[in-house]
């Protein structure tokens, strides 16, 4: 079943120096049907201004995802790590017994990017952050494997999370159709362009969808595309 969640729907916080898009409550959005999805807790579409982003603040016992979808956003943390994500680039922060973390832009033009959060199945884990850069050139069969903390893909050179999840994320050509499997359930993003599921009704740049008791879904590209699918288990 696909339950499709369009764009002018979501949540929405306009700060300024953020306007932020939220596909489940958080923060001073509440939506008590819109509590997450399985171990999925937090989908946030964050637009942050040039020069700006979130001071030092603490998180624990959470895997914090961070999809980079223009512009570029700069980590640094109590652990000591800093980096910089570029569009098309993924993040990871497991929150673990506990760390402070301050995300900005550094860059002279907007960041866009999705941010993740996905509840653990091991609880006060030691904190950790990572990043990796992944192909941009769009793909003709399969999704690349960004994230996952799932055994089957512990070979696969995925930024790895403590969860029996994965996120799947890439480009699609105008005219492509991929058929991507799914082990639990599917969140589907769409971070740009147009695209159909399973050939029903089309999702635009920023629709979400809720995919559950299938073992597949097929995605057509109506354009050049870009989307996300976060694979995780029921709760």
């Amino acid at each position: 079943m696909i339950r499709l969640y369009p764009f002018e729907t979501l949540g929405h916080a306009n700060h300024g120096w953020l306007n932020a898009r939220h596909h489940f409550s958080f923060a001073r959005y509440l939506n008590r049907d819109r509590m997450g999805f399985g171990t999925l807790r937090v989908i946030n579409d964050d637009r942050i201004a040039a020069h700006a982003g979130f001071g030092a603040h603490p998180h624990d016992n959470m895997e914090i995802i961070t999809y980079v979808r223009a512009g570029a956003i700069t980590h640094e943390d109590s652990l000591g790590n800093k980096g910089r994500t570029g569009a098309g680039d993924v993040q990871v922060m497991s929150a673990g017994t506990g760390v402070v973390h301050a995300e900005h832009n550094r860059e002279a033009e907007e960041t866009v990017l999705y941010q993740i959060w996905i509840e653990p199945n091991a609880m006060n884990v030691p904190p950790r952050w990572d990043a990796k850069q992944f192909p941009k050139t769009p793909v003709a069969d399969a999704l690349p494997l960004l994230v996952s903390g799932m055994k089957e893909h512990a070979d696969a050179g995925a930024l790895f999370i403590h969860q029996d999840a994965a996120i799947y994320g890439g480009r699609l050509a105008e005219g492509t159709h991929i058929t991507h499997p799914i082990k639990h359930q599917a969140y589907l993003l769409v971070a740009d362009g147009e695209v159909t599921l399973d050939d029903g009704e089309a999702l635009r740049r920023g629709d979400g969808a809720e995919i559950t008791a299938q073992q597949a879904v097929t995605i057509a590209a109506l354009s050049d595309a870009e989307i996300l699918i976060i694979d995780v288990p029921v709760h």
